[in-house]
C-alpha cells in the first residue's frame, strides 16, 4: 500500500498538526526578547559612544585652535559696547596703537585712533555695579547653601 503525504496528513488530528509549529513559537518567544533587550542595550551603547566621541572632538578642535604659531594674535579686541541690536563700538589694538571701530551689519568703520592707549589693567579692575550687585547676591547664595 502507498500512502500519500496527504493522506497521511489527514489522518493526523489537527491538533497535533496545530501543536508543534506552538511549542516552536513558544521556545523562541524567550530568544526574541532577550533579543530585543540585546539589541536595545547595543543600541544605547552605540548612541552613547557617538556622543561622547562629538564631544571629544570638540575638545580636541579647542585644543588644537589654541596651538601653534596663530595663537600669538597681532590684533586684539580690548572691549566693545552695543548701541543697538546690530550696531556697536569696538575698540581693538593693533600693535601699540589703539582704534576704535563702528560696526555695522554691512561695514566696519574706524572712527578714531587713540593718542593714548587706554589702561587695559584698570578697565578690567573696574566692574559695573550690576554685575557687582549680581556677583554679590550670588556669593550669598553660595554661603547659604553651606
Amino acid at each position: 500500500m502507498k500512502y500519500s503525504m496527504a493522506g497521511l496528513l489527514s489522518a493526523l488530528p489537527l491538533s497535533a498538526l496545530a501543536a508543534e509549529p506552538v511549542a516552536q513559537a513558544a521556545a523562541a518567544a524567550p530568544v526574541v526578547s532577550s533579543g530585543i533587550g540585546g539589541q536595545l542595550t547595543q543600541l544605547v551603547l552605540g548612541l552613547l559612544l557617538v556622543v561622547g566621541l562629538i564631544f571629544v572632538l570638540a575638545w580636541l578642535m579647542r585644543r588644537v585652535q589654541n596651538v601653534g604659531p596663530g595663537n600669538a594674535q597681532v590684533i586684539e579686541m580690548i572691549g566693545s559696547r552695543a548701541l543697538g541690536p546690530r550696531d556697536r563700538l569696538v575698540l581693538v589694538q593693533v600693535g601699540g596703537e589703539q582704534i576704535l571701530l563702528g560696526l555695522t551689519p554691512g561695514r566696519i568703520t574706524p572712527l578714531h585712533v587713540l593718542k593714548t592707549p587706554v589702561d587695559v589693567a584698570q578697565t578690567q579692575a573696574t566692574t559695573p555695579e550690576f554685575a557687582q550687585r549680581l556677583m554679590e547676591l550670588l556669593g550669598k547664595d553660595q554661603k547659604d547653601k553651606k
